[in-house]
């Protein structure tokens, strides 16, 4: 068989701007690649600078941190900004019906009536979730004797754990069975990831012993079943990689969700 560099010499003249032809589409190409990555880029920084403008407005001011707008008064500003609470136009929540950790039947409707704080939780996970419950406790605390107006609720991510003992257990664990209305719902994995879906959820498990990678929102929900506002929990990690946050930013949630639940409820 001739070689590439004998098929070379070979090749007529009139075919010799072959290569150059496809080394002039290739520059093409990968300019054109640039320029999208270049518009890609801008347009992702204009929907951010818009869907956070605290940020835009904190590098006008010389870093100092403005208040988000839609915020009531009885969230203090570096509370919501810790938070990152942002405002949802009122609107119905997505309805589901699942099974908590005592094995009763609820719906989202069940609760109408009362301010329902949502979160998305995984009970293996050692990461963010145990740091959120934490919040939770200390917010219901907080609530003092407003706590019978609030419901806190988890829906489970797991779909390989997500049996009753299995949320049951992780509640216990982290002391949540001491909120009087909290409800860690589950169910069957068909139940469960529309659900995921309606509220933005993307969870990520390709397997049984994979760790389970999930989006961590908090929905604050009105007695008329509306949704009013979402936070974006946060988590530091030591070097070793333990998860923590600082005392004070867990107490600032704790206070933030009681605050928010209150004024809802």
């Amino acid at each position: 068989m001739a070689s590439t560099k004998e098929m070379e010499e070979a090749a007529p003249a009139g075919r010799g701007n072959g290569g150059s032809r496809r080394r002039s589409a290739a520059l093409r190409f990968y300019a054109l690649l640039a320029v999208t990555f270049l518009v890609v880029a801008a347009a992702s920084y204009f929907i951010l600078t818009k869907a956070f403008p605290r940020n835009q407005a904190s590098a006008a001011n010389g870093g100092a941190v403005l208040r988000p707008s839609g915020i009531p008064s009885v969230i203090s500003t570096p509370v919501a900004n810790v938070m990152g609470l942002t405002p949802l136009p009122a609107k119905q929540a997505p309805g589901f019906s699942l099974v908590d950790q005592n094995g009763r039947n609820f719906s989202l409707s069940s609760f109408r009536g009362k301010a329902v704080v949502l979160e998305f939780m995984d009970p293996h996970c050692t990461d963010i979730c145990p740091i959120v419950s934490q919040e939770f406790v200390d917010a219901f605390h907080d609530l003092g004797a407003n706590a019978s107006k609030v419901v806190f609720l988890a829906l489970n991510v797991n779909q390989y754990h997500n049996s009753v003992a299995s949320v049951q257990k992780f509640s216990v664990a982290h002391g949540l069975d001491a909120i009087t209305s909290w409800h860690f719902l589950t169910g069957p994995f068909p139940s469960l990831k529309p659900i995921w879906a309606n509220y933005g959820i993307q969870v990520s498990a390709p397997n049984p012993n994979a760790d389970i990678i999930h989006t961590s929102l908090l929905y604050f929900i009105d007695p008329n079943g509306n949704e009013r506002f979402v936070a974006a929990p946060v988590v530091d990690h030591t070097k070793a990689g333990k998860a923590y946050l600082p005392a004070d930013t867990v107490a600032a949630w704790g206070h933030g969700i009681a605050n928010l639940a209150n004024y809802l409820a």
